[in-house]
């Protein structure tokens, strides 16, 4: 009873705008940083290499993995911080396990993962970000609205 109004309680803080992530994605997650009285956002990118699911929604979170000048820097990043601006999925590599651990004993090529390659709308599934509308989509509706007065000047005649 008391795990459900946890529950509860904590899904009005879940974010909807969270892209699908899995071990293997690519990421450019944006945080603020609070420096004195100053804010600004920083840009932290890497490897996902786990995923926590938690008991509450809420308590989902990634850990993303980086080289910086030659040292493996990890960070864990809960998933639905107010203070995470953005998740942006850059690529996708072709991943067999839950938990990539394994990089961090390696390093140079053997620390590469394999791209997967995707087609144009599984990749833009998996990034799951909110996009402005193009300008083909709006060519796209004009011509289905040309067709249509064709279609109706035809049976007319």
């Amino acid at each position: 009873m008391t795990s459900r109004i946890v529950s509860d309680q904590s899904a009005v803080y879940v974010k909807k705008d969270r892209p699908q992530l899995k071990p293997g994605y690519t990421v450019r997650v944006s945080e603020k940083i609070k420096e004195g009285d100053k804010e600004r956002i920083q840009i932290f990118e890497g490897l996902i290499i786990s995923i926590h699911k938690g008991s509450v929604p809420t308590d989902a979170g990634f850990t993303v993995r980086r080289i910086a000048s030659g040292v493996g820097v990890e960070r864990v990043f809960p998933l639905h911080s107010p203070f995470i601006t953005k998740i942006q999925v850059v690529k996708i590599a072709k991943v067999r396990r839950a938990k990539l651990f394994f990089l961090r004993g390696r390093s140079g090529k053997s620390a590469r993962l394999s791209e997967r390659f995707t087609k144009a709308d599984e990749f833009a599934v998996a990034a799951s970000q909110p996009q402005e509308p193009s300008a083909p989509a709006e060519e796209v509706v004009q011509e289905k609205a040309e067709e249509k007065s064709n279609k109706e000047t035809n049976t007319k005649e």
